[in-house]
């Protein structure tokens, strides 16, 4: 495992994590086993229970992380998640970069899951609201459904200050687009400023038939847990793993978030060079070296600044490596695996490959 800065350490770059925002998606499927119980649910009013907590554990990494932010991925920067341990295999790029978008995609035998995040800032004086136009996909093989949903509005308050607390609210819509039997609505409530804090964070759901007839209600905190008591058996559907002892000298890591930055020697064999594991200003960061990191995190900003300018001189415009852009069913632009990403990673491997000199 890769051995993070503490954040106590007077030598860390201030407000940094340690992952990038490409990575930082790949967090989502921390709790990948609810759609592995999904695909093995008859019932779709459960099954689509279960796919709506999962759309919810993604957001509990925020409770301990609010007063970091990840590095901005260069455009064409890549990022690989290969978990034979968790029975999937996840690559993200980052495919624009005015508007910035991260588009990524995994696999497994039980599920495929796959979205382009485009978010878009909101200042409010003192916090700043994140709303993302993307949606998020999720196909379940068994059953040949396909859901996806919007993302909620993400909110970081006293964003210039050092009390700066975040949370999530909005209604959030899941439908499978291969059948109309169920729908799901999911409510993350906005919290009152004259609240307390045991009220905030809280989730309210409900999984409605063809009719609009209630079958399943859900709730809890999207930070503590889930729990459904409308299921035959009534019990807690999702709890966020528990976080290591030191998690907050460790930027609020969990310890699958630790697992990320992670550059083993066989990884780094098989990795493209653009994998976000090779930033330098991201490894100089994690050594302690922040003012090495600050020079060398401008040289790289810089150098993708250059490297825009010549291919805008030469009439070219950059072409993403491992996904193509496509239109939806409803008409939406969105970016897809093109599905070359782990057959060059065999065949010729990318050490064999021409890749994109972004460091």
């Amino acid at each position: 495992m890769s051995l993070f800065l503490r954040r106590d350490r007077s030598t860390r770059r201030a407000d940094q994590g340690l992952v990038g925002s490409i990575t930082r998606l790949s967090e989502e499927l921390e709790y990948s086993e609810l759609l592995d119980i999904a695909n093995r649910t008859d019932d779709p009013y459960e099954r689509m229970v279960y796919v709506a907590v999962f759309s919810i554990s993604g957001y509990a990494w925020a409770s301990w992380r609010n007063g970091y932010k990840p590095f901005n991925p260069i455009l064409g920067e890549t990022y690989e998640s290969h978990r034979e341990d968790r029975g999937f295999h996840y690559i993200s790029e980052q495919v624009s970069h005015h508007p910035p978008v991260s588009a990524c995609h995994a696999e497994s035998q039980n599920f495929t899951f796959w979205q382009d995040q485009r978010w878009k800032n909101k200042f409010w004086g003192k916090s700043m609201e994140m709303l993302s136009s993307g949606l998020v996909n999720v196909a379940l093989p068994k059953y040949g459904d396909h859901y996806e949903w919007n993302k909620a509005v993400t909110c970081i308050h006293n964003v210039l200050s050092q009390e700066r607390w975040l949370e999530h609210y909005g209604e959030v819509v899941i439908k499978n687009t291969k059948s109309d039997a169920c729908t799901c609505k999911i409510t993350f409530v906005k919290s009152r400023y004259w609240s307390s804090d045991n009220s905030k964070n809280e989730v309210q759901g409900v999984v409605l038939d063809r009719a609009g007839e209630v079958v399943h209600r859900f709730g809890g905190l999207w930070h503590e847990g889930i729990f459904c008591d409308t299921m035959s058996t009534p019990k807690c559907i999702w709890k966020p793993n528990v976080q290591p002892d030191d998690y907050a000298q460790f930027y609020g890591f969990s310890q699958y978030a630790r697992e990320l930055n992670e550059l083993t020697p066989e990884l780094k064999a098989v990795l493209p060079s653009t994998d976000t594991r090779f930033r330098p200003d991201q490894r100089l960061l994690e050594e302690g070296k922040v003012a090495e990191a600050d020079k060398t995190k401008d040289k790289v900003e810089e150098k993708q600044r250059e490297r825009r300018k010549e291919m805008t001189k030469r009439g070219e415009e950059h072409i993403p490596r491992f996904f193509k852009k496509s239109v939806d069913e409803a008409g939406r632009e969105v970016w897809l695996s093109n599905g070359t990403y782990y057959k060059l990673r065999i065949d010729p491997g990318f050490a064999n490959t021409e890749n994109l000199d972004l460091w």
